[in-house]
């Protein structure tokens, strides 16, 4: 009996595998533990975490994003990309703009992904791309700052030294592990390269992407326990609104877009703006779908379009799949998903390698917007949370997560995202460990 069924499994092995799939799939749901308190409240968890999500950083943050990945895709010369941050670039100058580059932007671990598949599309060296990839949610100034008034000096320095050393060294070590690789594909680069170039001076060219990056900036500009910054975060929307007349009066003079579509756009923007006072994402959204909608229609930033739209369906979904995923297993900042919080806070309760370890591997699954790893932390360190597992959280958290990984496997492949994550984790691990034992 089993050596037919063997046999009928080895002549219909696709059907084997549909029929095991359809069992594992019966089973789960048969299994699952509907109806019991901590089962829905972490399906809930997942549901508020991502709804949350798409509130907050899906307009604001991935939105324009996708327009600066899309747009780094087309009008980015790519002769540029290869001289700065190419696999044969000087990797001093590489890592530094690289590093630099991701710490002007101050994104969070998802935001930056349209913006590392767009510098690694253009040709920019697998070293160079992750360390930018790194230095965008870890080397936070703001956040470091924060970390150092809430959580003490000492942990704020540490936080800030190990950033800038883990996007330089991940970076490195990624660059000598694959450096055959690169090296092909800097050939394919060069060969099957034909285009895409805008045609514009570089001082157009900086400003384009100067003002499409400041208004990601001030759109997300968080509120902070300081004079000057929650000064500029009462102006964000109106300095915000200054950016976008500025871009839309560079769309019109450089690149030839008609006053009338452009002005058409504004009028609908302002509208909204009038409209519904309190929802400033709204005509947000509607000025980059405008944007977008106008690039469609014209034969010469066309490709802008598709490029924006290609980013967002290839990361959107895993993302907020990846979102939902999280929510579950951890739930949101202060609320609990399907592991207790009291486990979290016994594993990771002292300053031993495993605690640390601990610490690194939830770090990484865990999403992190911009500065909530701050009181998360903080919240742990009052439970007993020792200072060295804190410290590897506070490094491996805001640069890895779950849907963060999800989407860097689709540009990287797995065996490269496995070993990315694996270095951001034993890094942060040792770090942690040596900080937590040391000082």
């Amino acid at each position: 009996m089993y050596t037919r069924l063997l046999g009928l499994y080895r002549n219909n092995p696709r059907e084997g595998h549909v029929l095991l799939f359809m069992l594992v799939a019966f089973l789960l749901i048969y299994f699952i533990p509907a109806g019991t308190e901590r089962f829905d409240n972490a399906v809930l968890e997942a549901v508020r975490l991502t709804n949350w999500y798409a509130r907050e950083h899906v307009i604001l943050c991935l939105l324009p994003a996708f327009l600066i990945a899309g747009a780094m895709a087309v009008y980015i010369s790519q002769g540029a990309v290869m001289r700065f941050l190419g696999p044969d670039a000087s990797k001093p100058v590489a890592f530094g703009v690289a590093s630099v580059s991701g710490t002007l932007l101050a994104v969070c671990s998802c935001t930056v992904l349209p913006l590392f598949g767009g510098i690694y599309k253009r040709g920019a060296g697998l070293g160079a791309a992750i360390a930018f990839l790194y230095s965008g949610p870890a080397i936070n100034i703001m956040a470091v700052v924060v970390t150092a008034k809430v959580l003490g000096a000492e942990i704020g320095i540490a936080r800030a030294a190990g950033a800038i050393l883990f996007a330089l060294v991940i970076g490195t070590l990624m660059h000598l592990l694959y450096r055959r690789e690169e090296a092909e594909r800097t050939v394919t680069n060069k060969r099957g390269f034909t285009g895409g170039e805008a045609g514009q001076p570089f001082a157009a060219i900086f400003s384009f992407f100067a003002l499409l990056v400041g208004m990601l900036v001030f759109a997300n500009w968080a509120a902070a326990d300081s004079v000057v910054w929650m000064q500029v975060y009462a102006w964000k929307w109106s300095i915000t609104a200054v950016l976008a007349a500025a871009f839309a009066g560079l769309l019109v003079w450089r690149w030839q877009w008609p006053w009338q579509s452009v002005l058409g756009l504004a009028v609908v923007i302002l509208l909204l703006t009038w409209m519904v006072p309190g929802v400033p994402e709204l005509p947000f959204a509607a000025g980059i779908v405008g944007l977008m909608l106008i690039a469609a229609l014209r034969e010469q930033d066309r490709e802008w379009s598709q490029q924006s739209w290609d980013f967002a369906k290839q990361i959107l979904p895993l993302l907020l799949a990846g979102v939902f995923v999280a929510g579950f297993a951890l739930g949101r900042p202060g609320h609990e998903g399907i592991i207790p919080s009291q486990w979290v806070a016994a594993a990771v309760g002292d300053n031993s390698l495993a605690s640390t370890l601990i610490a690194s591997v939830l770090g990484a699954l865990m999403y992190f917007s911009t500065l909530t790893e701050v009181p998360i932390v903080q919240a742990l360190m009052g439970a007993g949370m020792g200072k060295g597992p804190a410290l590897a959280l506070l490094l491996a958290g805001p640069a890895l997560s779950l849907p963060n990984m999800l989407v860097i496997r689709t540009i990287l492949g797995t065996e490269k995202t496995l070993v990315y994550c694996a270095l951001v984790v034993v890094m942060a691990t040792i770090t942690g460990y040596i900080y937590g034992n040391v000082w």
